[in-house]
């Protein structure tokens, strides 16, 4: 049996984008309570009963998450452009590495918007 956990985790921080057209509102810097959904996928284990613990999850996602938490998203490395759908990329790259069962990064910057990947 193939089973799907999804863990959220959250920060606030602070963004612009500077690629928008002249004018446009997200240029200035503004902020987020961001939601993030991580989603793994894998076989339930037969003797343990689930497909991993929440807790080796946590231990690839938090370092992450902590390096995010209230900092101004332009100012760190490979999120000069912080828009949701590279913030998902970015947190992909990051935690794909040292998790395989990796399925899906959720970035939600409101309760109505977020972006989805799921790798190349």
């Amino acid at each position: 049996m193939r089973m799907a956990l999804a863990r959220e985790y959250a920060f606030e921080a602070a963004h612009r984008l500077p690629r928008v057209p002249e004018g446009h509102r997200c240029a200035r810097v503004h902020g987020h309570s961001y939601r993030i959904t991580i989603t793994v996928d894998g076989p339930v284990d037969p003797e343990r009963g689930w497909v991993m613990d929440f807790a080796d999850i946590d231990r690839h996602v938090r370092p992450h998450i902590a390096r995010l938490d209230h900092q101004l998203l332009n100012d760190i490395p490979g999120l000069e452009n912080p828009t949701s759908e590279l913030l998902c990329r970015w947190l992909w790259e990051r935690i794909r590495p040292d998790l395989a069962e990796l399925f899906e990064v959720v970035v939600s910057e409101t309760p109505t918007s977020r972006s989805i990947y799921r790798g190349e």
